[in-house]
């Protein structure tokens, strides 16, 4: 079952942010359908994989609405803004961002007019060369740029504006020219006023499902969104290729050739454990990963418990495995994740509690097996180890259903920067003494790519072992802030949008 908090991602520590998911992004066309109330309910299905903000467009076939604003789907709409959607194409998104700051201008879709119309595009991923985009989108688009003044810094804004640039008709068309010139990572839905389109990059390195509609079509980052409308899945979107959905049915063409390398991390901790990517379905693979785990490191132990919700598959595949007892320690607040009232010093100093509580019965003097999906900074683990011991635990032996984290990601997932992942510096011992845990292991990278079932050539390990299948960005180093703070040689510009001459 999806993670149970308003965010949905497994923040405990305020300043030990773990990995912040990447976007999600849902497309339906469906005549006769109410789009825009299916598109909410795939993107309530997607919160996880972004809180930041919301929008939906929605086609009628002769104009395009946008509603997007701050704040989780449940904020963004209501029974009001979503009556006012009306047609039978729509395109949502929900946003973390990793390219351009946490702005209203940069939430999705994002919307352009183009010579024969417009476009509104949602797009799941980061870009690795949007520096060099932006420049030549400024080269080409003087009077399209002109034309909508924007002040969003954001990689989707650039594409978007490229493909609008680019069109002269059918957008598979534009797409077609463009998208061979963009790297990095980027699952694709937009839309025009007549036709929804999909595309994902030539690595498929963010999931895209296709399913259909009693009457019609539907795409989502994940099958869990489509299954909530009831759209049978189909297939994956293929990598390297871009599909047009209208009356006229699915179309399908490819723009470059396949080289599959699927993002590994989405099965330790991305996916909604209900989703199925590329045939294997999430919970089922984190469950082999803790039986994995559990032959490889194996202790002597009286429970199993995992740090919910994020560490509890792995934790069942660990206690089948070892014969040791599953138990629920740690009890979560599925209520605190967005909270708008700070909490007082007093509060403060309690730190992970107000997210999380032992249960001291379960625990006093038990030797205990924590199960958790990854290590980043480190401060999330301390703290749990402190508190179980607090509360009676006799051993506390930490079990990570993932291989140590070291480098960052440039493809969608925010990470710390590769000074403040904790297993960039130590050593497993050293992050055991770090934690304070009596002991600490990890699964290897081989077991966790065989418990996924997809040969290791086909998917994007590069947060575990930084090979990077397409190159980073020069400005890696920036990170997040990529865009805002982008030094370009070309024209000195500070930021995208000077280099786009935007207001």
């Amino acid at each position: 079952m999806p993670r149970g908090d308003g965010r949905l991602n497994h923040d405990l520590l305020d300043d030990d942010k773990g990995p912040q998911d990447a976007c999600g992004v849902v497309g339906i066309w469906a005549p006769g359908e109410d789009v825009a109330r299916l598109s909410y309910f795939s993107l309530y299905a997607l919160q996880h994989r972004g809180q930041e903000s919301a929008g939906i467009a929605v086609s009628n076939g002769d104009r395009i609405v946008v509603v997007k604003e701050m704040g989780l789907v449940a904020q963004v709409f209501n029974e009001e803004s979503l009556n006012a959607l009306t047609g039978h194409i729509a395109v949502g998104h929900t946003r973390y961002s990793t390219t351009g700051s946490s702005t209203w201008h940069n939430a999705q879709p994002t919307f352009r007019s183009t010579s024969v119309g417009h476009i509104a595009l949602g797009h799941n991923g980061n870009l690795t060369n949007t520096p060099e985009l932006a420049l030549r989108l400024r080269d080409i688009a003087e009077d399209l740029i002109s034309g909508n003044p924007t002040l969003a810094t954001s990689d989707t804004d650039v594409l978007t504006g490229l493909i609008a640039a680019a069109a002269t008709g059918d957008l598979v068309d534009a797409a077609i020219r463009v998208l061979p010139t963009v790297l990095g990572a980027y699952s694709l839905v937009f839309c025009d006023e007549a036709t929804l389109y999909a595309a994902r990059d030539p690595q498929g390195i963010r999931p895209l499902a296709l399913g259909q509609l009693p009457n019609g079509w539907a795409v989502a980052s994940e099958t869990a969104a489509l299954d909530i409308i009831g759209a049978q899945f189909v297939r994956d979107v293929e990598p390297g290729e871009v599909i047009a959905i209208n009356e006229q049915g699915v179309r399908s063409q490819r723009f470059a050739p396949a080289a599959p390398k699927g993002c590994l991390f989405e099965y330790v901790y991305l996916a909604r454990p209900d989703s199925v990517i590329r045939g294997r379905v999430v919970h089922e693979a984190r469950v082999e990963v803790g039986r994995r785990l559990a032959r490889a490191a194996a202790v002597d132990a009286d429970l199993v418990i995992p740090v919910p919700e994020s560490g509890t598959p792995a934790a069942v595949g660990y206690a089948q495995e070892s014969h040791i007892p599953f138990a629920q320690g740690l009890v979560k607040n599925s209520y605190v994740g967005r909270t708008f009232i700070q909490p007082n010093q007093t509060i403060r100093q309690l730190g992970i509690r107000l997210k999380l509580n032992p249960l001291r019965e379960v625990i006093a003097g038990q030797r205990l097996v924590v199960v958790d999906d990854s290590i980043v900074r480190g401060n999330t683990q301390r703290a749990i180890v402190k508190m179980l011991r607090e509360a009676g635990a006799a051993e506390v032996h930490v079990r990570i259903s993932s291989p140590p984290v070291t480098w960052p990601c440039f493809y969608g997932i925010d990470f710390a920067t590769r000074a403040e992942l904790v297993a960039s510096a130590l050593d497993v011992d050293g992050v055991c003494e770090a934690i304070g845990a009596d002991s600490l292991a990890y699964v290897s990278l081989e077991d966790l790519v065989g418990a996924v079932g997809i040969p290791m050539s086909e998917l994007c390990r590069a947060c575990f072992d930084g090979k990077y299948p397409v190159n980073p960005p020069e400005s890696a180093n920036l990170g997040s802030a990529q865009l805002d703070l982008l030094d370009s040689s070309v024209d000195k510009a500070d930021d995208v949008s000077h280099a786009l001459r935007l207001p």
